[in-house]
């Protein structure tokens, strides 16, 4: 791969519902992937940012997304749902959304960004920690509030 491109998904096309319905299942085995009224809500929120990653043809192949939102301590920032191709894999796409998150949030204001990883995706994590992201010693707790 020659270079990736990296842009911020302002209006939905059948290009971007196709590939976040092919991304979706390489990140989480349990999560089905969004619905085209799903992802039009994701695209239409002014409190997230859907970013493509764009090989030189123009196909995607990487997405997450960034959350964005203020409370009382700070603008702060979330990232979810990093996904790179598998064949993708292992050529900057990743690194290239991390950066391009954190430069949004950084223009958006936000004091902090943070993101999970799970133990078993190594390769992400490391690539996380090599961006700078450091893990913190807190508890993450889950309340699961509906099913489906």
């Amino acid at each position: 791969m020659r270079g990736v491109k990296v842009e911020i998904a302002t209006t939905l096309t059948p290009a971007i519902v196709d590939a976040v319905q092919r991304l979706v299942p390489q990140v989480s085995s349990s999560a089905p992937p969004p619905t085209t009224v799903e992802l039009g809500e994701i695209v239409g929120s002014p409190a997230t940012d859907l970013f493509i990653a764009l090989d030189d043809d123009g196909t995607i192949i990487g997405m997450a997304t960034l959350a964005t939102f203020r409370i009382p301590t700070a603008m702060r920032g979330w990232i979810e749902d990093v996904t790179v191709d598998e064949a993708g894999r292992g050529q900057g796409v990743g690194t290239a959304l991390i950066l391009a998150m954190v430069e949004r949030a950084r223009e958006l204001g936000c004091k902090t960004i943070e993101l999970t990883s799970r133990p078993a995706r190594e390769d992400a994590n490391r690539l996380y920690q090599r961006l700078g992201f450091v893990p913190r010693d807190t508890n993450v707790y889950r309340q699961v509030l509906a099913t489906g």
